[in-house]
Order: C-alpha cells, then sequence, then structure tokens
C-alpha cells in the first residue's frame, strides 16, 4: 500500500527515509537521516533532463526506464535493509516521478507500507527555513582565538548542558588556519539541515550554549535569522593572555606541514601587513612557531573585538582567566553561572 505522508510526520516517525534523488543532489543537502539509493547516477540523470528538453517528457520516460530497468531487483534489496517490518518512507525533488515509481516498485514486491513525502525535500528544506524563525533562548560564549572556547563548550555539554557546536557542525574551526587538519565542509543548504537536526532534539525553551561566530565559518554560511539570534544574545566573553593562548595554538595547529601553515598566512596576508607577513613566515621555516601565533594573534584579536564592540556591551559579561586549562576554566565559568543564577 502506498501513502502520502507530511514531512512533520516522516520526522517524526522511526522509519526509515529513502532519498531516491541522485547522490549530487544528495550531497548538496538532504535529511540527516535519510538513506540514500538513487534512481540515477549523476551522469543519467543529467541525460534524462536534456532529452526532456530537447525531445519530449515520453523521450525523457522512455530513456529512464532504460536506466532503472537493470537496477528493480537492487533497489527492492537495498530497500529490505532499512525497511523494519517492510515499512518504508521514500522521497524525491518534489514527491513527484522519481520517488512514486520507486514506491510502487517496492509495494508491488512485498512491502507491506510505502510512505511517500509530500512535496519531497522541496518540503523538508521548507520546514527547515521556516524552523529558524522560531525564538531560541541562546547563551554564548565568546573569546579572543585560542581561548579554548570549544573545548569548554563540550565540559559544559559533559555537565548537563545544552550546546550547539557550530564548528563540529560546519567542519572548520572559524580562521584561516581553520581547515587545518579536518576534511570537507557540507554545503550551506545541508549545514541548515543538520543545524535544524541539532537543535531540534534541544529544548528550545532551555539555555542553549553556542560559541560566538563570524557569519560565514569557512565557506558555510549561519542562517541569518539564527545569526540575528546569536548576536542579540547574553554574551560571556573569557579574556585570556595572548602569550597562552599562542601556547594553546601550537599544540593544536602545528601537527602538519610548515607549507600548510604559510598557506593559511597568506589568506591574511592583506591584513596583517608585509613586514609581519614576512616576519609570520620566516618564524614558521624556522619552526618558531610561538611568534608566529603571536603575530596572527594580533590580526585575529584586534577582528574580534571589534565585532564585540557591536554586542549590547549591558548583555557582555567579561571572565578574566589565567590560561587555557579549559576543566578548571569550566568550574570556574560553572560556578559564576550558578551566582548569576
Amino acid at each position: 500500500m502506498i501513502s502520502e505522508i507530511s514531512i512533520e510526520e516522516a520526522l517524526s516517525s522511526k522509519l526509515s527515509i529513502i532519498d531516491v534523488r541522485s547522490p549530487g543532489e544528495f550531497l548538496r543537502g538532504h535529511i540527516p537521516a535519510a538513506i540514500n539509493i538513487p534512481l540515477f547516477n549523476n551522469e543519467e540523470r543529467a541525460d534524462v533532463g536534456t532529452v526532456y528538453k530537447q525531445k519530449s517528457r515520453q523521450a525523457a520516460i522512455d530513456l529512464g526506464y532504460k536506466y532503472v530497468n537493470p537496477k528493480l531487483d537492487f533497489f527492492i534489496s537495498e530497500s529490505k535493509k532499512h525497511a523494519a517490518d517492510l515499512k518504508i518512507i521514500i522521497h524525491c525533488w518534489r514527491g513527484g516521478m522519481r520517488s512514486r515509481s520507486f514506491a510502487q516498485h517496492l509495494s508491488d514486491n512485498g512491502f507491506k507500507e510505502v510512505f511517500v513525502i509530500t512535496d519531497g525535500y522541496k518540503s523538508y528544506r521548507n520546514h527547515v527555513l521556516n524552523y529558524f524563525k522560531n525564538k531560541f533562548n541562546l547563551k554564548v560564549f565568546g573569546g579572543y582565538t585560542g581561548s579554548g572556547k570549544t573545548h569548554i563548550l563540550h565540559d559544559l555539554e559533559n555537565d548537563g548542558y545544552q550546546i550547539i557546536d557550530l564548528e563540529a557542525l560546519t567542519n572548520h574551526k572559524g580562521s584561516a588556519f581553520g581547515a587545518i587538519g579536518l576534511g570537507e565542509q557540507p554545503t550551506t543548504e545541508h549545514f541548515e539541515n543538520i543545524l535544524h537536526n541539532k537543535l531540534s532534539k534541544l529544548d528550545i525553551n532551555k539555555t542553549i550554549w553556542i560559541e560566538d561566530e563570524s557569519i560565514s565559518i569557512g565557506k558555510v554560511a549561519i542562517p541569518i535569522e539564527f545569526f540575528t539570534q546569536i548576536r542579540e544574545a547574553p554574551a560571556y566573553f573569557i579574556n585570556i593572555p595572548k602569550e597562552e593562548r599562542a601556547k594553546s595554538l601550537i599544540k593544536e595547529y602545528t601537527n602538519c606541514e610548515k607549507e600548510i601553515l604559510k598557506n593559511a598566512i597568506h589568506k591574511i596576508a592583506k591584513r596583517l601587513g608585509g613586514q609581519d607577513v614576512k616576519m609570520a613566515l620566516d618564524y614558521i621555516e624556522n619552526g618558531d612557531f610561538y611568534n608566529a601565533a603571536l603575530i596572527s594573534l594580533h590580526y585575529y584579536d584586534k577582528a574580534y573585538f571589534r565585532g564585540m564592540k557591536k554586542r549590547d556591551q549591558n548583555k557582555v559579561v567579561t571572565i578574566d582567566l589565567k590560561n587555557t586549562d579549559h576543566i578548571k576554566n569550566t568550574s570556574i565559568i560553572e560556578e559564576l553561572l550558578k551566582t548569576n543564577n
């Protein structure tokens, strides 16, 4: 039996979700829990689209059947791997021919219930973007580069606080050095999807702690409605001496080839200035990462200070800390939070 299901019902269901779009579409963005069993691969989808435009809808359908027929047994066997009690949810881009033909094939071959998401992935994207219009109870951790904010955030999570780690979701640490040691970033579209997925598992009426960020983290942009709330939220600024932060950066970023560090310096060369760039590159070449880090921090501290000044200063609490010992710093912060509450 084939039935329609809304995106809200699909997301709350315990059934597996099969995304039958092409791998390229799936990579750009997908429901985080979905499994990709593509009706067409990227090349086949492009061919069908070209035939549709240049010839006719029927010619495109005929070509589609030619590509799909050899895969019919595979579709059944793969779907069975994920179907609890032979029940499953299917979607394509708009809940059209791809998902419905796939669903019919499963229904004709022993599946008890097959649900097709109304309006497909498009309805999911509308659901995600509308979600960011909610009011979130955010509190922000600020601090200069190298302060160990992410470590503190996860220490708080271990102690029962709700958090969102934007840098983990974007696979980037936010500076010119932020991609070092990490893989590919998600697209902005898929980041929005996984951010929604994380937030939807939290109680948005209770405090959610989040690290202070620019609107873009690497190549990924934060949804503007959510970013605006980050900027307007109360902020706790941890102030740690530059020298201590430089030591922390050495531990975090120097386990790589010198050329990678030099490339990161070149990315901020216009902002550093010619003399500082030359000095930083020389320091890196000679293995003096500490002084190279101090030069970089001079730029990043100024940039971050400008950003902090744009906040409502009545909502900013400064916490002076001696070093980047995140365990000790988390304890200090938690005691302060108890006092403030």
